[in-house]
């Protein structure tokens, strides 16, 4: 899809892609109420400004996503983000998947106590797997600030995370 989108555009593009956005939207928010609500939201914008869009799309409104959603933190002043950096505690494996369920919650509680811009970045860098660059260009940032922004968020979930060990949580090492 290129140039100026139109409504059957974006049909096209929510059919091919967007059970991918639906899941940004809620590891964006924390919940998939709030999820639907900012891909609504986002959508509504790109409707709005199609002049805006240059040639891709996706990457417009998933543009837009992100910045709708660090808007959102900053005005609530309420951060979560999603990182799948959480395993369950040894021995505490579920055969039923209630432990990966549990995982989830806990992480989307730890998340949600992040700085926003750390937030997108864990989001981007680690949940869609972006490059430092295009995570940097998505955010409108140098590579530095989402290098800076990943460590210190990274950092924090480890301190949150060691406070959480209780609940049967554990951080595991970031690799490199």
């Amino acid at each position: 899809m290129t140039g100026t989108p139109d409504g059957a555009d974006l049909e096209r593009l929510l059919a091919d892609r967007g059970p991918q956005l639906m899941r940004v939207a809620i590891a964006l928010t924390g919940d998939r109420q709030s999820g639907e609500d900012l891909l609504q939201a986002a959508l509504e914008r790109v409707l709005r400004k199609p002049r805006a869009v240059e040639a891709d799309a996706e990457g417009y409104l998933r543009r837009v996503l992100y910045n709708l959603a660090a808007d959102g933190w900053r005005r609530q002043g309420r951060w979560r983000q999603r990182l799948p950096l959480l395993r369950p505690a040894p021995g505490d494996a579920g055969a039923d998947g209630t432990a990966a369920v549990d995982v989830r919650d806990a992480l989307v509680r730890l998340m949600r106590q992040l700085p926003p811009r750390q937030r997108a970045v864990i989001v981007l860098r680690y949940w869609e797997q972006r490059t430092e660059a295009e995570t940097a260009a998505l955010l409108g940032c140098s590579e530095g600030t989402v290098k800076s922004a990943a460590s210190r968020g990274l950092r924090r979930l480890r301190e949150l995370a060691g406070t959480a060990r209780g609940a049967g949580i554990e951080l595991m090492e970031e690799r490199s």
